[in-house]
């Protein structure tokens, strides 16, 4: 009886307190006397852990009413202690069963408690009345341990879904941060590279060519300038756009955003532009009709290109030849990155993450698509990617 509520074991004991009073009186007014007496007493000792150890209670209240019936002191007022066990193991019992068990224990005690009526009329009419009321006392149990169970059912499943909402926003946040940092990888390392080799090449060329350095200077300005707009767009973005999941989008997805839009196949030119500037000799070459793409596969090519180029600017070095090929089908979007390896390695080059590749793959699994990468035979590295395109055209979420 420790460690339950205390107004149900407040409750209990003055159950047991009630029964202990009219068995009290049995020893004064009815037969058995004191004898009669002490089962009633242990009728409300054992009543005491009814809510804990129902069936236990059951069976020892029926042994106690079993002597009872034996010593054919006939029914008292103290045997309610059958009814209350009965209804505590129906309630409270781990199974049902339990519960159906006890019933058939109570039908066969009515039987033997109207057996010591005088005539077969009061025998039946005996027989009668405690079998309603031990039905009665059964079928209420069993509808408030139906109601209980319910009740306990509709708690779980509130605990079980706070749980997985908890789980989702964990998800959400890990999501999100990912999300963020591949956007963040994207933009610094890209112009940090691009950065650090024209100040490395302006510091060299100061004295020798102050025309050259200049050049460099310039590029450096300007790809810092494009570097702070997109950090400012991305900001942008990550305060307007609500948490990962909040309404069936990407945090980081604006379909509609004209800045998405900028950052796409129209500005590939420019891109290619700059790394030249850089100090690759890129060579470009477009297969095929470019079909109307949706917003996010657009940005996933232009940003393929961007680290393809950024890597092979850090690895394969200043002067490198890379070549970039786009080939449109009707099927699917094709991107290969090829560089040779033989440019001049960066005097200070910029710390890699080893973050690009798997920025890549996971842009590229958004959309099902496929990547490969890794060394050539003859030198230097590869990059191919097999976008497929979608087969209707829909609103297009934008995998940032």
């Amino acid at each position: 009886m420790f460690g339950r509520p205390l107004r149900g074991v407040a409750f209990d004991v003055a159950v047991a307190l009630l029964v202990v009073l009219v068995s009290l009186a049995a020893a004064v007014n009815q037969p058995g006397g004191w004898a009669a007496t002490a089962v009633g007493v242990g009728m409300a000792v054992a009543l005491l852990f009814r809510r804990t150890h129902p069936s236990a209670v059951t069976v020892a209240v029926a042994v106690l009413a079993l002597i009872q019936v034996i010593a054919r002191w006939g029914p008292l007022i103290y045997d309610v202690a059958v009814l209350i066990a009965l209804y505590s193991v129906v309630k409270y019992g781990r199974r049902l069963r339990d519960g159906v068990l006890a019933g058939a224990v109570a039908a066969v005690g009515v039987l033997l408690a109207a057996a010591q009526t005088p005539n077969v009329i009061q025998w039946w009419v005996t027989a009668l009345w405690y079998a309603l009321v031990t039905g009665a006392v059964w079928l209420v149990a069993l509808n408030v341990r139906t109601r209980r169970l319910y009740v306990l059912s509709l708690e779980e499943r509130a605990s079980t879904l706070e749980r997985e909402r908890e789980a989702e926003s964990r998800a959400a946040v890990a999501e999100e941060r990912t999300r963020i940092a591949r956007e963040l990888h994207d933009v610094v390392a890209h112009s940090m590279a691009v950065m650090i080799v024209q100040a490395d090449g302006a510091r060299f060329m100061l004295d020798r060519d102050p025309a050259q350095a200049r050049t460099a200077v310039k590029v450096v300005a300007d790809t810092g300038r494009q570097a702070l707009e997109e950090m400012r767009r991305l900001v942008g973005v990550l305060r307007d756009a609500g948490p990962a999941g909040a309404d069936g989008a990407d945090g980081l997805a604006v379909a509609a955003d004209p800045e998405h839009r900028r950052l796409a196949l129209a500005e590939l030119p420019d891109l290619l532009a700059r790394f030249d500037d850089a100090g690759l000799h890129v060579r470009s070459t477009v297969t095929g009709a470019p079909p109307a793409l949706p917003p996010g596969l657009e940005l996933t090519v232009y940003r393929v290109v961007q680290e393809a180029l950024t890597n092979a600017l850090k690895h394969a070095g200043v002067g490198a030849g890379v070549e970039v090929v786009l080939s449109y089908t009707a099927e699917a979007v094709m991107v290969r990155v090829v560089d040779d390896g033989r440019g001049r390695p960066l005097v200070s080059p910029a710390p890699s993450g080893g973050h690009g590749l798997l920025g890549m793959r996971e842009r590229v699994t958004v959309y099902d698509g496929s990547l490969t990468a890794g060394p050539r035979l003859t030198g230097g590295w590869q990059v191919e990617v097999r976008l497929p395109l979608p087969s209707e055209p829909a609103t297009e979420v934008i995998a940032a």
